[in-house]
């Protein structure tokens, strides 16, 4: 199963994903420029064979909810998304602000 929803961060929407896989759950949260996304999330990929798409994204380990990856400090994050001012140790919430 595959659920969809709006989330609202101070006034600016992004787009939670869930999909419930045998065993776990994948859980998303982006906008036009990015996006964090639970443990499933290979950022040494998106940083050496992926690196020419400049993707902005961070990883949080752990987590099994929506609630708790906006909670929860970011282990990894992409080069690009070093850029914009995330690091590893943000929240979600406050990566995801830095996105806007």
């Amino acid at each position: 199963m595959v659920t969809i929803e709006p989330i609202m961060i101070k006034g600016h929407f992004f787009t939670a994903v869930i999909v419930h896989l045998p065993k776990t759950t994948l859980l998303t949260i982006s906008n036009d420029t990015g996006y964090i996304m639970c443990g499933a999330l290979d950022v040494g990929l998106l940083n050496s064979r992926l690196l020419d798409r400049k993707i902005v994204a961070g990883r949080a380990v752990g987590v099994k909810t929506i609630d708790e990856l906006l909670t929860a400090p970011l282990e990894s994050v992409t080069f690009e998304a070093e850029q914009l001012g995330i690091f590893a140790g943000m929240t979600g919430v406050e990566a995801l602000l830095k996105m806007i």
